[in-house]
């Protein structure tokens, strides 16, 4: 026990010291000043449903989002697909496709994970400086669809009991046409598993912590990038590139913890998760959740997470969310002992545009 204490106590104070070089640099006064932030973007149905605050007890390959430490809770083989309808407005046809899959390594092996997610936003007039207008609602030099795209490789292993740690990496593609920005980023997390009384027999305490989106900066490179123009007092013609701008990733700290009670039956559960979320370009946030379950199989997910200073009568909101969410699953056993197949739903509230839906299939070996 005094050595579980020991790794947890190191595991926090070497996370602490990075992270105060690497995140509380940045203040509500960098607000915009980042990019990719499709790196912040939740895709799965089940963590988003309770406001993705469960960074103590997510697992499985939704882990790969929140806190990489969750991964090693994969018991065998996962495979979970999510489509959301991102933002809903009218014409705007954006959405988040996300696919994951992770597999335990063996007895001692720890988890592998791998995680592929893309954002569509429909098609998007072209227009020039010599056409910079769409005529009568339509593109007269055509459309063309941006294209961004993660893939995230990570591993996770079991180190006792009660602690299980983490690492990821994700490659970063954003294109348009003639021009693309491509980066990489580092995550990494910790979990703590334990229990208030050794009476208990299920554990009862969850603590998580979670560094998301450690990298170098990115800049948009591309042939979009360049011009013909004329060298002034000459009739000659040189094509010239400008230079873009660079921009940092949206680097964030994620502290949890949660508690679960279970009825004494032992067939219901309620689970109450809290978080802190520091963000080093825009405003921290704090997130509440909780979930009810019905013998794991039926599960209910409610969350807010609280933007300070947004109930302020004069309030300026950089979120375009509003805190609130809500969820369910459905995880039934395909044969008894045997694999699982789950559905998870969630909707987040939104203002403007009318929220985000989203949708997953989880199969269990």
């Amino acid at each position: 026990m005094i050595a579980t204490k020991k790794i947890v106590i190191l595991l926090v104070a070497s996370f602490s010291t990075l992270c105060s070089t690497t995140l509380f640099a940045g203040n509500k006064d960098r607000t915009g000043q980042a990019g990719a932030y499709e790196l912040l973007v939740n895709p799965f149905s089940r963590s988003s449903g309770w406001g993705s605050v469960n960074f103590s007890t997510v697992k499985g390959i939704e882990a790969t989002r929140l806190n990489v430490a969750g991964l090693a809770e994969t018991e065998k083989t996962e495979l979970v697909f999510s489509k959301n309808v991102w933002l809903q407005l009218q014409g705007a046809n954006m959405g988040v496709n996300d696919l994951g899959f992770s597999q335990k390594l063996g007895k001692s092996g720890g988890v592998l994970g791998i995680n592929i997610m893309s954002m569509t936003f429909g098609e998007v007039p072209i227009t020039t400086t010599a056409v910079p207008d769409v005529v009568n609602g339509l593109a007269t030099l055509g459309t063309y669809k941006p294209q961004f795209f993660n893939f995230s490789v990570c591993y996770a292993k079991k180190f006792s009991d009660a602690i299980q740690g983490g690492v990821g990496v994700t490659g970063i593609s954003e294109q348009i046409p003639n021009a693309k920005a491509q980066g990489a980023t580092i995550d990494a997390g910790i979990q703590y598993h334990g229990s208030s009384s050794p009476k208990i027999k299920y554990k009862d305490i969850h603590f998580g912590i979670s560094l998301r989106n450690v990298g170098t900066a990115l800049q948009y490179r591309g042939d979009g990038l360049s011009a013909l123009a004329t060298i002034q007092n000459s009739k000659y013609a040189q094509n010239l590139e400008m230079r873009s701008a660079t921009f940092e990733l949206p680097s964030q700290l994620n502290i949890g913890g949660s508690y679960d009670y279970k009825f004494p039956d032992e067939m219901k559960r309620i689970s109450i998760s809290g978080a802190f979320i520091s963000n080093a370009f825009t405003k921290d946030l704090l997130g509440l959740g909780a979930e009810f379950s019905y013998k794991e199989q039926f599960l209910l997910h409610l969350g807010y997470r609280y933007e300070p200073g947004s109930f302020k009568k004069d309030a300026i909101r950089t979120n375009v969310y509003t805190g609130l969410s809500a969820g369910f699953t459905f995880e039934l056993p395909v044969k008894k002992d045997g694999p699982t197949l789950g559905i998870d739903y969630s909707y987040r509230t939104t203002n403007p545009f009318h929220g985000t839906h989203s949708i997953g299939v989880r199969v269990t070996l």
